[in-house]
């Protein structure tokens, strides 16, 4: 079993930065690699970034690429989710995720994930 916590979000003006982290308990966090999804209201979850269970690799949707970045630190089984130059359209619930299978390559779909937080709320005014 998995835990996860996810933390860090709030309300921000456009252009503005948040940083969002997730906290891990329960397995061996850095066997796993590790993915950010969002969900706007009305809208089905999405894939937003993701990190290799090493560190090495990233994973970015188009539409995130450019202005968020994604980081790990296997020592505090935290995986981070910084954003910056935040949009309106950014508004969503975030929520990382841990796949199934260790050591594996980053997943974009919701499928290839088991275990999941809570979510924290990101609201980006104009």
């Amino acid at each position: 079993q998995v835990q996860l916590v996810e933390s860090g979000g709030g309300s921000v003006q456009a252009g503005g930065s948040l940083r969002l982290s997730c906290a891990a308990s329960g397995r061996t966090f850095n066997v796993y690699s590790m993915g950010w999804f969002r969900q706007a209201r009305g809208k089905e979850r999405e894939f937003v970034a993701g990190i290799s269970w090493n560190g090495i690799s990233t994973l970015f949707a188009d539409s995130v690429k450019g202005r968020f970045t994604i980081s790990r630190d296997n020592a505090k089984n935290t995986v981070y989710l910084q954003m910056d130059s935040l949009k309106p359209e950014d508004t969503a619930d975030y929520y990382c995720a841990v796949p199934w299978a260790s050591y594996s390559a980053i997943y974009s779909r919701e499928s290839d994930y088991r275990y999941w937080g809570q979510g924290t709320l990101v609201t980006v005014s104009s």
